[in-house]
């Protein structure tokens, strides 16, 4: 049965649509979205596909499935939203806003150490079961009596899930709002974006259910055992099924079960694109925006296992890894495939979405190659 595709596409970007049915007809895409926006404004925003592997149920305009680490960019937006009040200084001690995580050798670790993913403290030292991860109390107090894996701030080390709790509990401590409420009231219902960090219940029959890699539940780990990588893959642990349960999607895990849509994640981050202003609503300073590209990290990421560029909250463009024509472009992605991708420079911002989960934690061709048919049309 062939996929019905759906929205809209300005004829400049007929590149973009066609590499988006690409996709479906090859066999890579079961359902997905994509969007863009140029100065503010959308010129493409796709949608199509199927829910379930039997292909009864089709992807709709208002579909929106767990994005995975995509989550990152709205948590790193709450940080720097309160950087941009004076509400939070990046460049402070952690322990200013939250005193008891000074222990254990972590006195001088600082805000943009969580940004950055260089806070020692990639994974936990458990063991934990995955229902932790919905208990906030529990996964910040095991966080400030942990003692950091490497010093921090001297490498990146991928934070996978725990960046999450750590941005989120110094967001709790500052305002006394959780991550998700402070997201939501601060940001998706300013902009009117249908994105949810802990997602309400009446929203449930909206969603659709991922679909794990052919590879396997969990994300793919190194073969050492006692490597940061496999330990920090390993506890909190994660499976790709336990997205589809009431407990996850309920949950605040900012680090990792955002629910949002290509539409929606690109109506938020195009706050970043267009130097703080998004669809007639200011919600960051110029200023505020810039901060993004503060490069806090670049070289070998110890999770990761490749050499990565991070700004404040988000991946820089770099030579190894150009995601956009222009310097100042910033990114991140979640497991499966789901993407965004900021430029700056050409006031772009796109993301893509998608139900069928690829193999590996750093995306794969299917997003990369319409953010490239993009690209190409802007040139």
């Amino acid at each position: 049965m062939q996929a019905t595709l759906n929205g809209y596409c300005h004829d400049k970007f007929a590149g973009v649509r066609d590499a988006f049915a690409s996709n479906f007809a090859d066999g890579s895409d079961l359902g997905a979205s994509f969007a863009m926006t140029v100065d503010g404004e959308y010129v493409v925003d796709l949608w199509g596909g199927y829910l379930d592997e039997d292909k009864r149920q089709p992807w709709r305009q208002d579909t929106i499935v767990n994005v995975y680490s995509t989550t990152k960019t709205m948590t790193a937006l709450c940080a720097l939203v309160l950087a941009d009040r004076g509400e939070i200084d990046l460049y402070a001690k952690v322990s200013k806003y939250w005193p008891e995580f000074a222990q254990n050798g972590k006195a001088d670790v600082e805000v943009r150490h969580f940004m950055s993913h260089s806070a020692g403290l990639a994974g936990m030292n458990g063991p934990l079961v995955a229902a932790d991860m919905y208990d906030w109390e529990k996964m910040t107090s095991l966080l400030a009596a942990q003692a950091p894996w490497w010093k921090p701030g001297t490498q990146s080390g991928y934070h996978a899930i725990t960046q999450g709790y750590l941005i989120g509990e110094v967001v709790r401590r500052v305002t006394g709002s959780t991550l998700g409420t402070f997201f939501r009231e601060e940001i998706a219902a300013p902009l009117d974006a249908d994105f949810h960090i802990g997602l309400d219940p009446r929203h449930f029959d909206r969603v659709g259910n991922l679909i794990p890699p052919a590879g396997g539940n969990n994300p793919v780990t190194t073969g050492d055992t006692q490597s940061i990588a496999a330990r920090t893959f390993r506890c909190p642990p994660v499976n790709a099924l336990d997205s589809r349960t009431t407990a996850w999607r309920r949950a605040e895990i900012p680090a990792g079960n955002g629910h949002g849509n290509a539409r929606s994640v690109v109506k938020v981050q195009s706050v970043v694109a267009n130097g703080g202003t998004a669809f007639g609503k200011r919600i960051l300073s110029e200023a505020g925006c810039a901060r993004v590209f503060d490069e806090q990290s670049n070289g070998p990421d110890l999770v990761l296992g490749t050499p990565m560029r991070f700004g404040m909250g988000y991946g820089l463009t770099s030579e190894l890894f150009p995601l956009g024509p222009n310097p100042r472009t910033c990114y991140w992605g979640g497991w499966g495939g789901s993407l965004v991708i900021v430029d700056t420079d050409a006031r772009v911002c796109l993301s893509y979405v998608m139900n069928k989960m690829g193999e590996g934690t750093t995306g794969d061709m299917r997003g990369l190659g319409l953010a490239m048919a993009a690209f190409a049309a802007l040139a």
